[in-house]
C-alpha cells in the first residue's frame, strides 16, 4: 500500500510534548522509505523544534486565523491550496481530531490512513482511506513514542530505535550562546535550566519551594539557575527570580522554542514538572529531574540514572484526575517537600562531569 509513496505528510496537531514524542516515527518513516521526502504538519509555531532534524524534507505549520469571516475562509482557503499542490502520496494523521482529518482529506493524498473518532465524530473515519483501529503499543519502545509508533506499524513503518531525539540548527545555538553571554554564565560551567510551569496547574509545584530549590542548588552546588518558559510565563519568573539575581538568570518568553532547545541542550541538567520541556531536554540528551503527581509518568517517560521522576508519597498518586476530585489543586504536590527533589539531583550531579 505504501512501497511506493514518494510523498508523504505526517500530521501532529498535538502540544509540544507531543510533536517531541513523534521524532522516532518521523526516523521509521524515513528508514522503511529511504527515498521519499517525509514532511510533518504541526501547530504554530512548533515547527522551530524539528527545524534541524535531518529526516524532514518540509515542516508545515497549521493555525487557526483570526478575523471576519472573509478573512478567515480565505486563509483557509490558501492553506488547503498549498496541501494540494504539494501532491502527497500519503498522509498520516497521528490524532483523532477534527482538524487533522480534514487537512488529511484536504491535501488530496491517494492514501490516507487516520486513527477512528470519536461516537459524535460520524463523518470523521470517511476522511481517510485506512483507519488504525487496533493498534498495539510495543511495550519495549519508549512509552511516549508508542503512542505514534503503534499507528505506522500498522501500515509496515518499524524501528529498532524508538528514543525522541532533537536537532538543533547552527542558528539556535548561536542565539543561545549569546542569551548565555548576556547572562554572564561561561561556556564551561554546570548550571541548571528550571521550567516551574505547565499548561495545567493542577500539574504545578508550589512557587516558593522552586525559589528554595534554587537557593539550594547554588548553596550546595555552587549551581546556578536560568529560568525558562514562554511569554506568557516570563512576569511569573520574574517573582521567582527577586532576591536572587546572584545566581539567577531569567530568559523565559526570550526565545523561539528552537533557541529553547539549543539552551536546554547546554545545561546540565534540566528540572520541572509534567510539562513539555522535560520531553524536550531528554530528547537532547539532558539530564532530568520532573515532578510527577496526578499524572502516571510510566505512559510517558523513562527513569533511569540521569532521568530521575520525583512523586509525592500519597497513596493515591497516581490518581489520573486533574487535581483532587477535579478541582485543578493537586494536594498530593502540596505535601510535597524540596529535600526528595533535591536527593534526586545530587544523585544526578554527583555523576556528570564538572565540565
Amino acid at each position: 500500500m505504501i512501497a511506493d509513496c514518494k510523498n508523504i505528510l505526517l500530521i501532529q496537531l498535538g502540544d509540544i510534548g507531543d510533536v517531541v514524542l513523534t521524532t522516532p516515527t518521523i526516523r521509521a518513516i524515513k528508514e522503511s522509505l529511504p527515498d521519499a521526502r517525509v514532511s510533518i504538519m504541526v501547530r504554530k509555531p512548533f515547527g522551530s523544534l524539528l527545524q534541524a532534524d535531518p529526516n524532514l524534507h518540509e515542516i508545515v505549520e497549521s493555525s487557526r486565523p483570526r478575523g471576519t469571516t472573509f478573512h478567515v475562509i480565505r486563509e483557509y482557503a490558501a492553506f488547503a491550496l498549498s496541501l494540494r499542490r504539494a501532491h502527497y502520496d500519503l498522509t498520516i494523521d497521528l490524532r483523532t481530531g477534527d482538524r487533522g482529518a480534514i487537512f488529511s482529506l484536504l491535501a488530496g493524498a491517494r492514501v490516507r490512513v487516520g486513527r477512528p473518532g470519536g461516537s459524535n465524530q460520524f463523518w470523521h473515519d470517511h476522511m481517510f482511506t485506512k483507519i488504525i483501529r487496533h493498534a498495539k503499543l510495543d511495550p519495549s519502545a519508549h512509552p511516549g513514542a508508542a503512542q505514534s509508533l503503534c499507528v505506522v506499524h500498522e501500515i509496515g513503518i518499524a524501528t529498532q530505535d524508538s528514543i525522541p531525539r532533537l536537532f538543533v540548527s547552527g542558528n539556535d545555538v548561536s542565539r543561545a550562546s549569546d542569551l548565555l553571554t548576556e547572562c554572564g554564565l561561561i561556556s564551561n560551567s554546570r548550571w541548571v535550566t528550571i521550567n516551574p510551569f505547565s499548561r495545567w496547574k493542577y500539574k504545578e509545584w508550589d512557587i516558593a519551594k522552586w525559589g528554595k530549590v534554587i537557593d539550594r542548588l547554588w548553596e550546595a552546588h555552587r549551581v546556578p539557575t536560568v529560568l525558562i518558559g514562554s511569554r506568557d510565563e516570563a512576569a511569573a519568573s520574574e517573582a521567582v527570580l527577586k532576591g536572587r539575581e546572584e545566581h539567577t538568570y531569567n530568559l523565559a518568553g526570550k526565545t523561539t522554542l528552537g533557541e529553547l532547545a539549543a539552551l536546554i541542550s547546554r545545561s546540565s541538567l534540566h528540572l520541572g514538572v509534567d510539562s513539555a520541556a522535560p520531553h524536550i531536554a531528554a530528547a537532547l540528551g539532558t539530564p532530568t529531574v520532573t515532578i510527577h503527581g496526578p499524572t502516571d509518568w510510566r505512559a510517558w517517560r523513562v527513569a533511569d540514572d540521569l532521568h530521575k521522576i520525583v512523586e509525592p508519597s500519597m497513596e493515591c498518586v497516581p490518581c489520573g484526575r486533574m487535581g483532587c476530585d477535579d478541582s485543578g489543586i493537586s494536594l498530593c504536590l502540596g505535601q510535597l517537600g524540596i529535600e526528595t527533589v533535591m536527593q534526586a539531583v545530587a544523585d544526578i550531579l554527583q555523576v556528570l562531569p564538572t565540565k
